[in-house]
């Protein structure tokens, strides 16, 4: 049995200690800040809740093998899970609207088909079967097994170039295209152009450099589907907590860790900011990989021949607006609207920057808007709580912009929530700070610049867990990134992953 430290108790750090308890370790987790669960929040107030973190989960198999591995109650048993449907609600800057069925290829089509006319639904399903192939080539290396020595292989695009007619049509292999690239050549449509994007800009990703891989974001929806736990995502959380402590897993809130010690060549334990020493044979850090160096004494975790970490100006933020509405939710409302941006260029460039100048908000964003079916979260059935999102740059809001834009989102989620202004009681605006960044998902592709860095260290006894590290961000990868963690500790660094 081994002492295992573990910094953060976000979702990632969360699935690697309750998997490395059941396996017989002693697994005390450090939280500076005073709940578990990392960017899963909730607001409260006046009996209204409301997620501030992901809203929706996708890969709940990922869930279901955590409390399957970790004790005999299953993740329905802890958690009342159902799938959202439709998948979501879609409108665009032209006025048209299109509901999209969950986990349902052939109801997407026709969907797509009568709303934006015939064959939009053979181009959007064509382009996810070739993401499907993107998926199937890359989702033993991104998501179950640690990141590989070799990690360049993965910086080869596995999204399937288009065959063309004619004496100069393309041949086979893989594209160099950027998802943006692709979308205008495969789609047309910029309604569906519209719905591509937004999956990518959704994670924080610009889809003008992300790679083609990134269509593999909307096919794990598709496939996957949508799911909502009762009481919100922040249930989830929960569980997950509660199933830790029920393996012995020992929390400390409000205990800051200030360094990462050393002795005779590998990790011995942790410093708090109180004093104390914890010692530990090893140390699983679930936090950025800027923070990780500072614990380290400025020592860089990862040598310069390995991934490194994405620069925080490379990440995008989230501006969060929860609204309590009085009126009682109409039956049939869609859980998910996105209302999608009339100047995507503008948009665009507002969040990720277009040369070198400053970045100037957006006046329209894209605003997905939440609006659960679900009791807990309002205080009757006369009122319901609203949630809207927007990616946006992740810093350079002053208190000023912060309210404009929220202002604004509010104005346009009224095509999703009619009188939404009119019917809200009270709004509370979470703008974006350095503890809210977008963590996307690893994708393969354009030399490796869209991986996240490694599990393993080259500190020994050290590992990297959380949406920062491979296999990147979103509530199933950083849930994927406990279950690697703990194989490398439980079967030593040349475990090659779940087979």
């Amino acid at each position: 049995m081994a002492r295992i430290a573990v910094i953060g108790a976000g979702m990632g750090a969360m699935a690697a200690a309750a998997r490395l308890a059941v396996a017989g370790h002693r697994v005390a987790v450090f939280e500076r800040d005073a709940t578990h669960g990392g960017a899963v929040r909730r607001l409260e107030r006046d009996g209204f809740t409301f997620d501030t973190g992901p809203g929706l989960l996708h890969l709940p198999a990922v869930y279901r093998d955590l409390f399957l591995k970790t004790g005999k109650e299953s993740l329905e048993s802890c958690v009342e899970l159902s799938q959202v449907d439709p998948a979501g609600r879609h409108l665009f800057a032209d006025g048209t609207a299109v509901s999209l069925p969950n986990a349902s290829r052939a109801g997407v089509l026709a969907a797509l088909d009568e709303a934006l006319g015939a064959g939009a639904g053979e181009r959007w399903s064509a382009l996810v079967c070739r993401a499907r192939e993107a998926w199937d080539a890359t989702r033993r290396p991104l998501l179950e097994e640690p990141l590989w020595p070799d990690w360049r292989v993965l910086g080869r695009d596995p999204y399937p170039a288009v065959r063309r007619r004619g004496l100069f049509g393309r041949g086979k292999g893989p594209t160099t295209a950027t998802l943006a690239e692709v979308a205008r050549r495969e789609l047309a449509d910029p309604r569906l152009i519209a719905l591509l994007e937004s999956h990518a800009l959704a994670y924080g990703f610009d889809p003008r450099g992300a790679p083609a891989s990134a269509a593999v974001l909307p096919y794990m929806e598709q496939t996957f589907g949508s799911w909502y736990p009762r009481g919100g995502l922040r249930a989830l959380a929960d569980a997950v907590y509660a199933r830790c402590l029920a393996r012995k897993v020992e929390f400390g809130f409000g205990a800051e860790v200030t360094g990462i010690v050393e002795k005779d060549g590998r990790v011995a334990g942790v410093e708090l900011a109180d004093g104390r020493f914890a010692e530990a044979e090893f140390v699983v850090a679930g936090i950025d990989p800027g923070r990780l160096a500072g614990l380290c004494g400025g020592r860089e975790p990862w040598g310069a021949d390995e991934v490194r970490p994405v620069p925080r100006e490379r990440a995008a933020g989230r501006l969060t607006v929860c609204l309590a509405v009085r009126g009682a939710r109409p039956e049939g409302a869609a859980h998910r609207t996105v209302v999608h941006a009339a100047d995507r260029a503008a948009e665009l460039a507002g969040v990720f920057g277009d040369g070198p100048g400053p970045r100037t908000p957006c006046d329209r964003p894209t605003v997905t808007v939440l609006r659960p079916d679900d009791p807990t979260t309002r205080p009757d059935d006369a009122h319901e709580a609203v949630t809207l999102t927007a990616t946006v740059a992740p810093r350079g809001l002053d208190g000023a912009a912060v309210a404009a834009v929220a202002e604004r989102m509010t104005e346009i989620a009224e095509a999703a929530v009619p009188g939404l202004r009119e019917r809200a009681l009270w709004r509370e605006v979470l703008p974006p700070t350095d503890d809210t960044l977008v963590a996307g998902p690893a994708l393969a592709g354009k030399e490796g610049r869209f991986l996240r860095p490694g599990n393993r260290t080259r500190i020994p006894g050290l590992y990297a867990v959380g949406g920062w590290s491979h296999p990147g961000g979103g509530l199933a990868h950083a849930g994927m990134s406990g279950a690697i963690v703990a194989g490398l500790i439980v079967n030593g660094d040349d475990w090659h992953g779940s087979t």
